[in-house]
């Protein structure tokens, strides 16, 4: 089983200009008090990007994977809430991509932001 299989987070939308990947948080993502964990905004956002940066290369020769995440959490998430990942490049070169993201829940609330750099490396 894979990451995206055991946190449920489903794509919705992959292509080399944007992706879209929603999550319903449930009681895997949460921490003891009730609220999502901080960390599954940086999964989030690097499962997003991730996916992006390699639909720019030929994934049979070359693997984009994270070299440096920065996130910023905004506001909590709650078991129950939908939350829908947008990941958009700002930068795609031959050895190193830049992309941002955002989180919303489902009253279109920012829940987090952040940026990934990923390193292009041979397979």
């Amino acid at each position: 089983m894979n990451a995206l299989d055991y946190l449920d987070i489903k794509i919705e939308d992959v292509s080399k200009e944007k992706v879209i990947l929603t999550m319903v948080v449930d009681g895997k993502h949460l921490q003891p008090f009730g609220l999502m964990h901080g960390g599954m905004n940086a999964v989030l956002i690097e499962t997003a990007t991730s996916i992006g940066a390699n639909e720019s290369i030929d994934t049979t020769k070359q693997v984009a994977v994270g070299l440096d995440i920065q996130v910023n959490h905004l506001k909590s998430a709650v078991k129950g809430d939908t939350l829908t990942v947008v990941a958009i490049p700002d930068h795609i070169g031959k050895t190193t991509q830049v992309w941002q993201a955002e989180i919303t829940n489902q009253i279109q609330q920012k829940i987090s932001v952040g940026r990934c750099t990923l390193i292009v490396k041979k397979k």
